[in-house]
């Protein structure tokens, strides 16, 4: 029988995913290639905003319109977050919390002997551990992504996702570091670390992320080690230092801001200001040659006035981010900022959106030539088009080179010559 695999979300949700289609492979399951021809379709899903849960519908719709006969599971953030509205969605023929993902297989089983409805969401614990899980191939991927943190004690005020993905936990060193030696020795050149808050990494175990950076960085075979989304607040300045004297680890930091406004942020729960995301930022590029400080950027918040959203923007413009994603905020019942007064019209968020997209793609391109004439070390993925390759610099600057000589994973040097709107392209050259 063939499985199929959808993925909504973020890069933990892309590696839960792996780890599922892995589990059913290992009980007799082949990967499919499209909905059409698959037994099983497997939905991991993602709920950060009410578009996201409006997505999550419109894929149980379609997948279930494209195999009519093939048992059709639902997991992942919005069935544990909103477990009664998940278990109403009656396309999913069997509806998993993300706390019961280990039970995927044996439910699937059951599910083709009885064929009964399942519907099977627990709730996290206090104190509960980090979910054994390994991944020794990621499919159609030249990078590999390992999950190593799960969880988030902030309770930022807008934020469902502690409620889906329970509080702090992490991947012990050991289980992290056998996990990355079966990776490099798979031929992964590059590991993207990541997690729920990847920045409060083995604060339960006493360990730092420095750590897992450390034991990723040491890994023969892997060439690169790369951070996912980070909160600003751990970012001090032993921790960036002693980050920098790993050479394999990218200088490209996602940053979380969220807003530029300081007033916004305390209504967010935020645990910093903009003086002190300023001040790491600094620490950052000093620390990194020719790092890349990309972001997450929330508009028409509660509350936000246009004084506020315009300080957001300048502070956007000041910093000078090398990509952002730029969001409206979305109302998530029982968060807190769901009940705040003042809330922006729907118009407004779009006017906001438009004008933070064009400023943070304004300070993209300015950062793209600022690699013009550099020669930098690519890894390539994919064609884009007949004869031209896709890759990404170790700071993430995306690069087209028309060559019949390369090959997908393959590391190569590229002097970087014009830039674009959305990517650099350059030569093959040598270093």
């Amino acid at each position: 029988m063939k499985v199929f695999a959808i993925t909504l979300g973020c890069k933990v949700n892309q590696y839960e995913t792996q780890v599922m289609l892995s589990q059913m492979c290992r009980a007799g399951f082949t990967a499919a290639a499209c909905e059409e021809e698959s037994d099983v379709i497997l939905v991991n899903s993602c709920t950060v905003t009410a578009a996201s849960d409006h997505k999550v519908r419109q894929t149980l719709h379609r997948a279930r319109r494209a195999a009519p006969s093939a048992v059709l599971v639902l997991t992942g953030c919005m069935p544990q977050a909103f477990p009664e509205a998940a278990a109403a969605l009656s396309d999913a023929d069997i509806v998993l919390g993300n706390t019961s993902r280990a039970s995927l297989v044996p439910h699937v089983q059951t599910f083709l002997r009885t064929h009964e409805r399942i519907v099977d969401i627990g709730k996290h614990e206090t104190g509960e551990r980090f979910e054994s899980m390994q991944v020794r191939e990621f499919h159609e991927r030249t990078r590999a992504f390992l999950k190593i943190e799960d969880g988030c004690n902030r309770f930022c005020s807008y934020c469902i996702i502690p409620y889906a993905r329970g509080r702090v936990r992490s991947k012990p060193l050991e289980e992290l570091k056998n996990e990355l030696a079966e990776l490099g020795e798979n031929g992964y050149r590059e590991v993207v670390l990541t997690g729920i808050n990847l920045s409060a990494y083995g604060q339960e175990l006493g360990l730092s992320l420095c750590d897992a950076v450390e034991a990723a960085c040491a890994v023969p075979g892997i060439a690169r080690v790369r951070l996912g989304s980070l909160e600003p607040e751990q970012m001090d300045e032993p921790v960036i230092a002693r980050m920098a004297r790993q050479e394999k680890l990218c200088p490209q930091f996602h940053l979380s801001l969220q807003s530029g406004c300081d007033a916004t942020l305390r209504r967010m729960n935020r645990h910093y200001d903009t003086a002190e995301y300023r001040r790491i930022v600094a620490n950052l590029r000093a620390a990194f040659p020719n790092a890349a400080i990309t972001t997450d950027i929330m508009v028409g918040f509660a509350g936000e006035t246009e004084e506020e959203f315009q300080e957001s923007l300048a502070f956007a413009e000041e910093i000078g981010f090398a990509k952002a994603h730029v969001f409206a905020y979305s109302r998530r019942p029982g968060t807190v900022a769901d009940k705040m007064p003042d809330q922006v019209s729907k118009k407004e968020k779009e006017e906001r959106s438009a004008r933070m997209i064009a400023a943070t793609q304004r300070t993209k391109e300015a950062f793209f030539q600022t690699q013009l004439g550099r020669t930098e070390l690519v890894l390539f993925e994919q064609t884009c088009a007949p004869g031209v390759w896709e890759g990404y610099t170790s700071n993430y600057t995306p690069v087209h080179v028309v060559s019949s000589e390369i090959r997908s994973g393959e590391l190569r040097p590229v002097l970087l010559q014009e830039a674009y709107a959305e990517f650099c392209t350059g030569s093959l050259a040598s270093l």
